[in-house]
């Protein structure tokens, strides 16, 4: 008998006795084709996005209220202009004539629909736009229509240091660090000043290193008068180094930057500072260095500038948050820039973590009626307070009840009135989408600006006259519209076009709603199936992760063609879910501190509940070929699944996991964990190490680092990898050499390596060889 025919033989007896055992198999292991893995990557970004037209308006504002914007169509882009006031929405130029003023100057060929630029500048008069298209700077009549190179286009300021700046209000001073020292550059005549002189190194001033955040850009508030600086002197100096090496021919380069751990005696402390720049002279505040901590994320640095602080609008006084080094306690303090005396006002205690909002600080310095706005967590939900800067003491709560605010985005210290983000308040819809309120200071008058059902995006003019408002929901495509402080719409800007993404075979996810482990809390999630599913078949089901506490697996709520490769990875036969569980923010204070104390939880009862509930509702769900997959802190969930429920996981891909801790930057364990505690030899950090349960493994597990991975050191897959081995449990390892935490140009590789893992491990079949995954740019934007 040929080989051939007894691999039949076997085969179909494979059958017979599985019938026989009461087991058939889901469906036939046909091996997978290059042209099945073409037809997920069909639901990429790069091929779902260029399918979509009329998207979500990006404003770039202008005076007087108007703002332009660009917008994708089928033929290629347009260019609108939208004036506010009016309530009008026209194109912005003529863009045939526009492409054919170029093409004559240029020599080039230009179409009106595909410009060879997606951003300009208008001149003063409105006369004019420039741009830089065919690598030259050019400037165009729109009046006349005639084009020319812009000798008026400069290169960028001569700046000694050439390390970035931080313009000051009037545009007049550029502050820079150089030597650890803090300068300022005249921007009319480039003349540079030094301000600071006792900056070395591991004590500079502004400097943002602390941590796996390197930048060389100074981290500064300046004041409104554009005559003082608020910043900090940093102290690092006993702060402990992380290492890395390269991978090359010969010795390795080693790369060492401060990186202190939680536990560490020394972590990176700032000394506030005024400085006066036209003296110049340092003011130093009178009180004792703060821990680098803030109020709403891992850095003093959230937004982009100095978080937690605010000048009055005389620049006579300046409030600031101290948030200690655990976020339990939040002091607020008012400066005086001139003497450096400091008023401790009042604080904020919280039990866990204390946090000023999502996205934003949202406390506000009302100098002039000596108030505050204070956001808190205190009744249980994140809301509003007014406070009495004399006395310390909260006036009034402005909001309650069970709904949340997670951003405050304009405060009208004149009119008594604030206009915020909020979620949860409307009945019957998901709370994580986000709607616009405003209310008065006495909490009157509070007023839902965006009544459509869907998740709210929100840009505010300048002014804080108008508001672009764009909404959508994870099945339903954006809608774009300008609506008045006071929630009126003014005109209809875009409606997000699908038609052609339909007719390429795009089908929308589904929202589901589902009960935490508790089984009475509502949690929610997404689902993605096949776009050709067979309810008849059973398909397996794989858990995109990330547990949080900082965010959640979804992450944004609003309408994406492609949610990474969510819809791609259904595509090759699986059912892939996205779950919001407890220990994620955005709901009450109770939900979100759900897993304080205790990151092992990663939320995976409330996962692997709803995983249960939704194959109970679609039978052609397989809990018997479950997969979980994530990056960072999804990989340590996801060896967190593999080792805690080894018998409900069976396949796991773990990329970049901070699997113990301890071995994780400080900022980050120590405000969801709380501070490292020794006793008894014991401590509360190592419970919680994925490594002590690595012995548990049961499934296919496959871990992923980056070797120079310098937010999450590699150290931490290598704990597992060390513990697995003495265990002596088989395991897969990708490390990719000299990438950092990303992954970079490496991505697409760890796409396709973890399509075939699922493939091979949980479908049970084999992916076809080495196909190459390639993003390619969108058809309607010409080459510049």
């Amino acid at each position: 008998m040929n080989t051939t025919r007894l691999s039949k033989v076997a085969f179909a007896l494979f059958f017979v006795l599985s019938a026989l055992a009461g087991f058939a198999p889901a469906q036939a292991l046909t091996p997978l084709t290059a042209a099945d893995y073409a037809r997920a990557e069909k639901f990429l970004s790069y091929n779902t996005g260029p399918l979509v037209d009329h998207g979500p308006v990006r404003p770039n504002w202008l005076a007087g209220d108007k703002f332009w914007y660009r917008v994708m169509t089928p033929a290629g882009s347009e260019f609108i202009m939208v004036d506010a006031a009016r309530g009008t929405r026209a194109p912005a130029f003529d863009q045939a004539k526009l492409a054919a003023a170029l093409s004559t100057a240029s020599g080039g060929k230009y179409e009106g629909a595909r410009l060879p630029f997606i951003a300009l500048e208008f001149t003063p008069d409105m006369g004019s736009v420039m741009f830089l298209a065919a690598k030259k700077a050019w400037k165009c009549d729109i009046k006349a229509y005639t084009c020319a190179e812009n000798t008026e286009s400069k290169a960028a300021p001569v700046r000694g240091s050439g390390a970035p700046e931080v313009m000051s209000p009037d545009g007049k001073k550029a502050a820079f660090i150089r030597g650890f020292n803090l300068w300022v550059r005249d921007t009319a005549t480039n003349k540079e000043t030094q301000l600071t002189t006792d900056g070395v190194k591991d004590f500079g001033y502004a400097t943002d290193n602390a941590g796996w955040r390197k930048s060389d850009r100074p981290v500064l508030l300046w004041s409104p008068d554009s005559k003082k600086i608020s910043t900090f002197q940093q102290d690092e100096r006993n702060v402990s180094d992380m290492y890395l090496v390269s991978t090359n021919v010969g010795k390795p380069k080693l790369q060492a930057w401060k990186y202190p751990l939680p536990g560490d005696k020394d972590v990176a402390m700032i000394s506030r500072v005024i400085i006066d720049v036209d003296t110049p002279k340092v003011i130093r505040l009178q009180l004792a260095p703060d821990a680098h901590r803030s109020t709403i994320c891992d850095d003093i640095v959230c937004s982009g500038s100095f978080d937690d602080n605010e000048w009055s609008e005389d620049s006579s006084t300046l409030a600031f948050i101290s948030s200690s080094r655990d976020h339990k306690q939040a002091k607020f303090r008012i400066a005086n820039p001139a003497t450096g005396e400091v008023k401790e006002v009042f604080e904020e205690v919280s039990p866990t973590q204390y946090e000023a909002g999502q996205g934003s600080a949202s406390w506000r310095y009302l100098p002039k009626t000596n108030e505050a706005l204070w956001y808190s967590e205190r009744d249980g939900w994140a809301h509003l307070y007014l406070y009495d800067l004399t006395t310390g003491k909260v006036k009034n709560q402005i909001t309650s009840g069970e709904w949340a605010i997670s951003e405050v985005l304009r405060v009208d210290e004149k009119a008594r009135k604030i206009w915020f983000n909020a979620g949860g308040r409307e009945t019957g819809r998901n709370p994580y989408h986000s709607h616009f309120y405003s209310v008065g200071f006495d909490g009157k008058d509070l007023k839902l600006l965006t009544p459509d059902d869907g998740h709210h995006d929100i840009t505010l003019s300048p002014s804080g006259k108008y508001f672009i408002d764009s909404y959508s929901k994870i099945d339903t495509p954006f809608a774009s519209v300008l609506r008045d402080s006071d929630g009126k719409t003014l005109a209809a800007l875009e409606k997000m076009d699908v038609s052609r993404l339909a007719a390429a075979g795009w089908k929308a996810p589904l929202p589901v709603t589902l009960k935490a482990r508790d089984g009475q809390t509502d949690i929610y999630g997404v689902m993605y199936v096949p776009t050709d599913l067979d309810p008849k078949k059973k398909y397996p089901i794989i858990n995109n992760i990330y547990p949080g506490p900082q965010g959640g697996s979804v992450g944004n709520w609003g309408f994406a063609p492609a949610s990474g490769d969510s819809q791609a990875l259904a595509e090759l036969g699986f059912v892939v879910v996205k779950i919001e569980g407890t220990c994620n923010p955005l709901r009450s204070k109770k939900f979100h501190d759900a897993c304080y104390g205790n990151m092992a939880d990663n939320t995976l009862p409330d996962q692997i509940t709803a995983m249960q509930q939704l194959a109970a509702k679609y039978p052609y769900i397989d809990l018997s070929r479950v997969g979980v997959w994530g990056h960072s802190g999804g990989g340590y969930a996801t060896a967190a699944a593999m080792f805690r429920y080894p018998d409900f996981f069976k396949v796991g891909i773990s990329e970049s996991g901070n699997h113990d801790n301890r071995n994780y930057e400080d900022d980050w364990g120590e405000r969801y964990i709380g501070l490292l505690v020794e006793k008894d030899g014991k401590n509360n950090y190592e419970p919680q190490a994925n490594q002590i349960d690595a012995k548990n493994l049961k499934g296919k597990l496959m871990l992923a680092h980056g070797t120079l991975d310098d937010n999450v050191p590699p150290y931490n897959t290598l704990l597992v990898v060390d513990a697995l081995i003495k265990a002596n449990k088989d395991f897969d390892l990708l490390l990719i050499p000299n990438v950092r935490h990303g992954y970079a140009e490496a991505s697409f590789y760890m796409m396709r390596r973890r399509w075939d893992y699922f493939v091979r491990n949980l479908l049970g079949t084999e992916p076809p060889k080495e196909y190459v995954l390639k993003s390619k740019p969108d058809p309607r934007n010409a080459l510049q």
